[in-house]
């Protein structure tokens, strides 16, 4: 009784100092809104050179892939850049707090480059590269150098750091951190240096950023001649302040602009989805939340109500911990918190149905028995979940970039934020009420003593589901072939961010309103425009496969809505999704399939493992068949609600295997094809009203948002409903028949309290 009090106490301290901390967070630091909810700062980028070869509008790519990698070093989550023409680059930035230090850090080539110094050089000298080579520049004092040809460049760099160093002086220094090749020029730069005597302007090394000596110290007097400085790594000193420091850093790391660019435009931007389907969305998230929340109060009673206010507690959670990020939420990143409430639903379910088999099977006869039995039985399963999601959404933030990689923030944020809610707040708050006399008294109160009415049907009919696996595999690769056939046939109808297409700016003589716009563009068949209004009264309209024709209605409809309107461009855009960031977003998503597969393996066996990628493959494969197939879009939206069915579908799998696992620790005669029966039967119940409580909120979505939210709900129910088919008839009779004693025998357990295999063979 002592150290169950003790364990309460802690929880509820917790639970006070998160909820506190968080509540604290949201009412003073305010959440920044991406481009899609709010808008930003855009800024058109010109570079100096004209692209006239392939390999000039290639370097014009590479300059877009610099400027993302600068933009994620500002911290500046969710930009978006695409290539308008040969020359210009549109950045636009969502809650960009200095936009013109934005706009110069962006507009810098950061060349970086290491000299050996030749001496000073004549004051009348012109400063700049001379007939010899050499070159001229005034050092941080204002005295002229003469300076050698470059000894290292900015290829020789593979990052840098800003650091504050109180003792030794130096204050705010920039480390920067040599290759394998900049390791032998430094030692051999630094190694001709000190053959000058100490006080000789020729001891010194510059350091010049965009011809700017920005730092040019002497080689220490205890370097010998010819020795150099090994290491893979110097500081860069000088009087910088933090902001200074940062900002060179940042610099260096990104590297180098392949051609210069200049600043040509800056102004701020509207919303991408307007007003009015932001506030669709709202309000049908409200309603599917409160809907979803009465569906889990009619079912769990008095603990589905606890299960609720947890819910709304995960939701300050969440809020707070992306506010105290500095994150940046878009619609993408609602999809992960989408997936990661699901999760936190599932916890809860989890739970509670584990508490009914054990008060059902009259193990834990008093409901606050059941309960306890519940969370420590539905843990592992929690766990391990939870742990795949984050694996995936690590993985993403880490390798990802863009809107990929804002999915991996909110969905990481969102997991942690539901285990919190789940183990810690519902918890608190179920022991406390189960505990009560009236609930002891009537123990139906508490939604524990209930059977429900999946698992009274279960109970009446016991069906043996995992009969002949190999039907339910044969039916799973029909709806293969179906599917990809819709995309063989069909095609995938890639959206703007994927393909690029074709933007029109206009200026008119009266404001438009972004909405309007939209909806009589929708009218005229251009559904799939994309409308943003500036600050500065004009107006540009972005769409793929934007005939002459198409021009035209565009020109009539802002004509019709905002007087006298003149077409101030016409550029064909590339991809916001560019080659590279599709690339590394591949790359962060395979990896992340590959630490689950190699998780599932540790913490089940192989042959799970198969089961739940092979799962998820069905999943992915078939929901871009349906799209194929209706003709829809694959664009940004999809891409999110892509990566939320993975996260579903392994979910499930995780959850079923999990109890399998644990029939197999207490059950050796029954064979493989029995136990999964089994186990999908006792799970059945929490698959369907998880499953329920999802697409409540889903339908809601789907339902009552504007129809830029529409695909992207479909696109979820859809996944849902397909993750919910594969992890009971693919995943399930895959690991059966992977079995190396096939479906009629057990397995053999091995890990977490299973058994070892019989060596005769025997189940």
């Amino acid at each position: 009784m002592t150290r169950r009090h003790h364990g309460q106490r802690l929880r509820a301290l917790l639970a006070l100092v998160v909820l506190a901390g968080s509540l604290a967070i949201a009412l003073t630091v305010p959440i920044r809104l991406g481009l899609d909810l709010r808008g930003g700062t855009q800024i058109v980028l010109e570079t100096r050179s004209t692209p006239t070869t392939e390999a000039d509008r290639a370097a014009t790519d590479r300059t877009l892939e610099v400027l993302r990698g600068r933009i994620d070093a500002l911290g500046v989550a969710e930009p978006t850049l695409v290539r308008s023409g040969d020359r210009r680059i549109i950045v636009e930035l969502p809650g960009v707090q200095d936009p013109e230090q934005a706009a110069e850090v962006l507009g810098r080539t950061a060349q970086l480059t290491m000299h050996s110094v030749l001496g000073p050089a004549d004051p009348s000298s012109p400063q700049g590269e001379t007939a010899g080579g050499e070159r001229v520049l005034p050092d941080e004092s204002g005295q002229r150098l003469r300076l050698e040809a470059a000894g290292l460049t900015g290829q020789d760099v593979e990052g840098a750091d800003a650091r504050f160093d109180p003792q030794s002086g130096t204050g705010w220094h920039v480390t920067v951190d040599f290759s394998d090749s900049g390791q032998d020029r430094w030692t051999a730069l630094t190694a001709e240096a000190a053959c000058h005597p100490a006080g000789d302007p020729q001891r010194r090394v510059a350091i010049v950023l965009d011809d700017k000596v920005i730092s040019s110290p002497q080689v220490d007097p205890s370097v010998a001649c010819g020795a150099g400085i090994p290491g893979s790594s110097t500081q860069i000193t000088g009087s910088f302040s933090d902001t200074e420091a940062r900002e060179l850093a940042l610099l260096i790391s990104g590297g180098a602009l392949p051609v210069p660019v200049e600043t040509i435009e800056q102004r701020t931007v509207g919303a991408t989805l307007g007003d009015a389907a932001i506030s669709a969305a709202a309000w049908a998230a409200v309603i599917g939340t409160a809907l979803t929340a009465l569906f889990i109060i009619v079912v769990y009673r008095l603990l589905g109500l606890l299960a609720t206010v947890a819910l709304a507690c995960y939701g300050l959670i969440s809020y707070a911990a992306l506010a105290a990020l500095g994150a940046t939420l878009t619609l993408p990143g609602l999809a992960g918190f989408v997936l990661a409430i699901g999760m936190a639903v599932d916890a809860n379910v989890l739970v509670f149905e584990r508490a009914r088999e054990e008060h059902a099977a009259r193990r834990r006869p008093s409901p606050r028995s059941a309960l306890t039995a519940g969370f420590r039985g539905a843990f592992s399963a929690i766990a391990d979940s939870n742990v795949t999601t984050l694996i995936a959404a690590g993985l993403l933030f880490a390798l990802a970039s863009g809107p990929v990689r804002g999915f991996g923030v909110t969905l990481g944020i969102g997991v942690l934020a539901s285990m919190v809610s789940a183990l810690v707040i519902t918890r608190l708050l179920a022991e406390f009420a189960v505990g009560r006399g009236p609930v002891r008294r009537r123990p139906r109160i508490s939604g524990i003593a209930d059977l429900g009415w999946v698992r009274r049907w279960l109970t009446r009919r016991d069906p043996f589901l995992m009969r002949r696996p190999r039907r339910w595999l044969a039916v799973s690769a029909a709806a293969l072939v179906l599917a990809g056939s819709g995309v063989l046939v069909r095609g995938l109808d890639f959206g703007i961010e994927f393909t690029g297409g074709r933007l029109i700016e206009y200026r008119t003589s009266s404001p438009v309103d972004p909405d309007r716009a939209r909806a009589a563009l929708a009218d005229a068949g251009l559904d799939r425009a994309v409308v943003q209004a500036s600050g500065d009264g004009a107006v540009t309209v972005r769409a793929e496969d934007l005939s002459d024709a198409d021009a035209a209605t565009v020109e009539r409809t802002v004509a019709r809505l905002g007087g006298a309107t003149e077409q101030v461009r016409d550029e064909m855009i590339g991809p916001s999704l560019g080659e590279e960031l599709r690339r590394n977003a591949l790359i962060a998503l395979g990896l992340a399939l590959g630490a689950q597969l190699l998780y599932l393996s540790v913490r089940f066996r192989w042959m799970f493992a198969v089961g739940a990628v092979g799962a998820l493959a069905h999943d992915v494969v078939v929901l871009l068949g349906v799209f194929a197939w209706l003709g829809k879009p694959i664009d940004g939206l999809f891409l999110a609600a892509l990566l939320t069915v993975v996260g579903y579908s392994v979910n499930d799998s995780v959850v079923l295997f999990d109890r399998i696992r644990e029939l197999l620790g207490r059950d050796r005669a029954t064979s493989p094809a029995r136990l999964t029966n089994r186990a999908i039967l006792q799970t059945l119940p929490r698959t369907v009203n998880t499953g329920m409580g999802a697409a409540i909120i889903l339908g809601a979505l789907a339902v009552l948002a504007d129809d830029a939210l529409t695909d992207f709900a479909l696109a979820l129910l859809i996944g849902l409903a397909v993750g919910t088919y594969s992890s009971v008839f693919t995943a399930s009779p895959l690991t059966i028949v992977l079995h190396p004693e096939g479906p009629r025998k057990a397995p053999a357990p091995t890990r977490d309290g299973e058994r070892r295999k019989v060596p005769s063979g025997r189940a």
